[in-house]
């Protein structure tokens, strides 16, 4: 694919790049990275003298390996690990984290092995052409655009600039990491979004939600990653008063023995155990009462008038046992236990840290239906008519506790690949503390059960979240999504390593098995590792722990068995023609007509910027380069097959630029520092939409050596009042208005003659309660509308160009209706990018692209492909190109006709 950059001259700006490729930096299904990670390799074994820490850096400075910060250093026995953070010039290497190993031997530490990922390529400098004002500006415009949702709105979301960061691509990208917080506009959802906006042109290149939760959230919770610095949370536990034996009732009905404190102050026993802790003192395991408080307020902070569990008497109660405290106590206990006797840690840091399980918690006035881990402190949902409380299975508390060993020790980023194996080992140690304590035989189907004692009427098997003998393989199973989407597939990919586990834990002694995967986590992994890494960990663990011959084979053959080997990600198949792999934007917009393509990409190292290239939608000829390949980032193009127009990036700045297909000089449209989305072209005629931080969006419309860049405004003159989603046809520019209009918030769907400035309001059926994408073609107007409040169901409207022939060519309600979130016409079919409505993601759920007829009397699926479909833009006829994410990659591929029903 790239042979053409080869003819063209080379930049002489420095190498950068969007964050794509095969294992760990945010694309479409993985974070993945490239460059030169190190080997592991220890060289001869010396003995030395000193701190493990500085018998570390002495080996590693006789490497050649420098600027290095050390972040933990553990003991088991005669070994101890130390693990290392890189910095290029003083700024942490996003993933950048390197392992020494060594055994204590007459005194003296022998370094025995070393691994990790040290990026040896990095020159990028380190001073940033974008402030932080922009850079947070950027951030949040991103999350706006990843949720869809840059509707108008009182409260924007808020950006919090976190400090430099140099991303490991090439020769580096120097990035500006944001936190991106507040509540999704258009459900009123908790938003956690970490993003990485370039230093240099501005652009956001890396993106991913914030979240480690034990299934699939309705909601993106802000459960934040752990922050070394001190984020706020519990406060200082009381000292230790009369350690007394209590009891109290779980759910399913069994009497437990709990672990108490009184309080003498309370005058009360609480739910809080000093016994498990080091020297029996100081950091307790503790149960709060977090009754009717939501998700979003546990992150970060510690909620004010929060109270441990108590009682009168050592005997808990009813209401104890009903919101799961009860459950939380016993199980985390039963936990901690479990890693102190099998695997010989100190709780979860290692260190004997405090932990704190936070019970009743719900989310926006009904019970959460989920758990999850936030910095020190574990979440519980409260139960409900379907639901025991999430407290209930300990396989979801070992779950979540099990997350939080994770964040200290490999770091594994929860997105992509390196989140699902997360989610593989997190799940792993779970149902190993749970099959331990029922005396489970491993050989029991029901063994490989997540979260299967949740329900209070199904049955397990029913009731069960994810079940690691569910045989599923990388060919087979891999679903390949964007980061909108469970993060990138965390919870949807994450029983395919989790498969691989269990089945060693079958194969081998079971507690050899679960030392050979903590060894691993807690030695081998580093934050960005995938599939591949993970299982090179796992097989590198079990060597060190002496495991050989069939033993060896056997874990060999696990990883084998389910897909998971070096280049699986090339076994995936689709039905769908590639015209451009690895398309590296962030963003998954792309451009079609007159029977050409335009896509964002990189080379194929990812050291470049994205450059816009442009070719034919039938596969034939040669690609082409459009843009200049200049150091900025070139992305979101569109064309009418003549001409391409697109947004670059650069500094402080946002350009729109155009130049022919058949080639000429680039023209400078628009210049300015708000970020600009979704741009369209016909002929002389360009639209676009720019966002406003301080205001709703607007749709911005100019003629090309004509009439200059002018604005749309709303019908509402309030501040959050927006036009948006702009649509072009025959020089008519269909869009949506919103804002209050006399104290009573309005809705519209609107036709701009470019000519005349004459604009039409065009009807309705009903009141909408959300408006999506427009459509324009040289007959209709097509847009997505929401007819039912609170839905996320979504009508597909027909109107004439004279606001005549109002109709719904796909409905707003019922078992038809789809989950839109994109749409592109012809002037023969509309494309729908859509959801399908279901109790659980799985490939029949992910975005999928639906075409009609468009009088709406035909529908059928563009692709079959498995993975999520993205982006689509109509190329004329029946013809569609999108970006696929079914092979864990955001290719640009096409597809004359539809593919069918895909049952």
């Amino acid at each position: 694919m790239r042979e053409p950059r080869a003819r063209t001259a080379r930049r002489t700006a420095r190498p950068r790049a969007s964050l794509t490729s095969a294992a760990a930096l945010i694309s479409a299904a993985a974070l993945v990275v490239s460059g030169a990670p190190a080997d592991a390799a220890a060289g001869p074994p010396a003995a030395a003298t000193g701190s493990a820490v500085d018998v570390a850096l002495g080996h590693l400075a006789a490497q050649g390996k420098g600027d290095l910060a050390p972040l933990l250093a553990t003991a088991s026995g005669t070994s101890e690990t130390v693990r290392f953070q890189q910095k290029h010039r003083g700024v942490d290497v996003l993933g950048g984290q390197y392992i020494v190993r060594m055994k204590r031997q007459s005194g003296k530490r022998v370094v025995t092995g070393t691994s990790g990922k040290y990026f040896t390529a990095l020159t990028t400098g380190t001073t940033p052409e974008v402030s932080e004002e922009v850079a947070v500006e950027r951030a949040v415009d991103a999350t706006l655009t990843r949720l869809d949702a840059r509707q108008a709105q009182e409260e924007p979301l808020t950006g919090t600039a976190r400090g430099l960061v140099v991303l490991p691509r090439g020769t580096g990208v120097l990035a500006r990491h944001v936190t991106v917080r507040g509540k999704d506009p258009a459900s009123g959802a908790p938003v956690l979004d970490e993003v990485y906006v370039d230093a240099a042109d501005g652009y956001p290149v890396l993106e991913y939600s914030s979240i480690r939760t034990f299934d699939v959230p309705s909601y993106r919770f802000p459960t934040g990653p752990y922050d070394s610095s001190g984020t706020p949370d519990a406060p200082r536990p009381p000292a230790p008063g009369t350690a007394t034996p209590g009891s109290g009732v779980r759910a399913d009905g069994t009497t437990v023995e709990l672990r108490l404190d009184r309080d003498e102050a309370r005058k009360e026993y609480v739910m809080r155990d000093y016994s498990r802790t080091r020297d029996g003192g100081g950091k307790p395991i503790a149960t709060w009462d977090a009754r009717h408080r939501s998700a979003d307020e546990l992150a970060g902070t510690w909620p004010t008038g929060l109270k441990e569990f108590g009682s009168a008497t050592p005997a808990f109660g009813k209401e104890a046992t009903e919101t799961g405290a009860v459950d939380a106590h016993w199980a985390a206990g039963k936990v901690h236990d479990y890693y102190s006797s099998v695997l010989g840690r100190d709780g979860i840091d290692g260190r004997g840290m405090a932990v704190n399980s936070l019970v009743g918690v719900w989310d926006y006035g009904h019970p959460l239906k989920n758990a999850f881990w936030a910095g020190s402190k574990a979440a519980y949902g409260n139960g409900d008519a379907e639901y025991r409380p999430f407290s209930a299975a300990l396989d979801v508390v070992g779950h979540v506790m099990t997350q939080g060993v994770i964040e200290r020790t490999a770091g594994l980023v929860h997105a992509g690949q390196s989140g699902a194996l997360a989610g593989a080992i997190a799940d792993y140690f779970g149902a190993a503390v749970k099959t331990d304590a029922r005396g489970t035989s491993m050989d029991d189907p029901a063994s490989g059960l997540l979260g299967d004692t949740l329900c209070r009427t199904k049955s397990p098997r029913e009731c069960a979240v994810r079940d690691m003998n569910d045989g599923r393989t990388t060919a087979k199973s891999f679903l390949g999504v964007g980061f909108a989407t469970d993060n990138g597939g965390v919870h949807l990919n994450s029983t395919i390593f989790s498969g691989a586990l269990w089945d060693i834990r079958k194969d081998l002694d079971r507690t050899l098995a679960d030392r050979i995967v903590h060894r691993a986590l807690t030695a081998y992994m580093t934050p960005l590792d995938g599939f591949t890494e993970g299982r090179d960990a796992v097989i590198a663990a079990a060597g060190e722990l002496g495991v050989t011959g069939k033993d060896l084979r056997a874990v060999e053959r696990a990883f084998t068995a389910h897909g998971i080997v070096p280049g699986w990600e090339l076994a995936i198949g689709v039905d769908s023609d590639r015209l451009l792999g690895r398309v590296t934007s962030s963003r998954t917009n792309v451009g079609a007509g007159g029977g050409w393509w335009v896509a964002p990409a990189s080379n194929e190292s990812g050291t470049e910027a994205n450059s816009i290239w442009a070719g034919r939608t039938d596969g034939t000829g040669e690609k082409k380069l459009i843009s200049p390949n200049d150091g900025r980032n070139h992305v979101e193009p569109a064309t009418d097959g003549r001409t391409v127009v697109w947004v670059a990036y650069r500094g402080n700045r946002v350009e729109v630029l155009a130049r022919p297909i058949a080639g000429g000089p680039v023209k400078k449209l628009y210049a300015d520092r708000h970020g600009v989305h979704s741009p369209r072209v016909e002929g002389k005629d360009v639209v676009f939409e720019i966002g406003l931080r301080k205001g709703g969006n607007r749709v911005v419309y100019l003629r090309i050596g004509g009439i200059g860049p002018t604005e749309v405004q709303p019908a509402s003159g309030k501040l959050w009042a927006e036009t948006a989603r702009p649509s072009l046809s025959n020089g008519r520019i269909a869009y949506t208005d919103s804002g209050r209009v006399y104290g009573v918030y309005r809705q519209d769907t609107k036709l701009l003659d470019i000519a005349t400035g004459e604009v039409t309001v065009l009807p309705q059926i009903g009141t909408p309660h959300g408006l999506g994408r427009t459509a324009i073609t040289s007959k209709h107007v097509f847009w997505l509308v929401k007819d039912v409040k609170d839905s996320a169901r979504t009508a597909v409207r027909r109107v004439g160009l004279d606001g005549t022939g109002v109709v719904d060519i796909s409905p707003g309600k019922g078992e038809d209706a789809l989950y839109g979130v994109g749409l592109t016409a012809s002037e023969d079919a509309v494309t729908v990018t859509a959801r399908t409505p279901d109790s659980a993601l799985r490939n029949e759920t992910l975005s999928k692209l639906w075409q009609f007829s468009t009088d709406g009397s035909r529908k059928g699926r563009v692709s079959c492909d498995r993975g999520e479909q993205l982006g689509a833009a109509a190329a004329g006829g029946t013809r569609v190109v999108w970006i696929d994410a079914t092979t864990g990659y955001p290719d640009l591929v096409t597809r004359s006709r539809p593919a069918g029903n895909c049952g």
